[in-house]
């Protein structure tokens, strides 16, 4: 059993628990990503992978290739009664520009557009009008392009890229 196979069983694990709720985000690169989600007081859990694509288990390089449809993603399994739904997609929102098309600062490709993935209808509701008030906040002056899309299949990233800045700080 290899490293992304243990990870996928202790999130299956995680994720079951009537206690916790998933939410899943693309934002550009995941590591800065799951490192800004990580830091929210009633997260548990944060897992970098891919999602949205049609290729199954893919690896780093496949979908670097921007080939697969997926995009670097993160899965937040977090506790709603310590941190509500909503202030997850405030630091989605604060974290990335999502008036930039398939691209996140010099990281560039369909694999780091902006998607929220949506688990549920309530989370549906919640993206739709968290990303409308931002159109109409005034605090942008270009038009949102993050996709609210239906949660598909994520696949783990392998095992260097979870806790990258962690693993990686000097």
């Amino acid at each position: 059993m290899g490293i992304r196979d243990n990870i996928e069983q202790v999130a299956t694990r995680v994720r079951q628990d009537p206690v916790f709720a998933t939410a899943t985000f693309a934002a550009g690169c995941f590591w800065g990503v799951e490192e800004a989600f990580r830091r929210v007081p009633g997260v548990v859990d944060v897992t970098s992978g891919y999602a949205g694509g049609t290729l199954e288990n893919p690896t780093y390089h496949q979908v670097s290739t921007g080939r697969t449809g997926h995009a670097e993603s993160v899965q937040v399994v977090y506790n709603p009664a310590v941190v509500p739904y909503e202030e997850l997609l405030h630091v989605f929102w604060e974290i990335h520009d999502p008036t930039q098309l398939d691209q996140q600062g010099p990281d560039v490709g369909s694999q780091y557009r902006s998607i929220i993935f949506y688990h549920d209808e309530k989370q549906r509701l919640a993206a739709e009008a968290s990303k409308a008030a931002l159109e109409e906040s005034g605090r942008i002056s270009h038009p949102v392009v993050t996709e609210i899309v239906p949660a598909v299949d994520f696949w783990p990233a392998e095992e260097y890229h979870q806790r990258f800045f962690e693993k990686n700080r000097r």
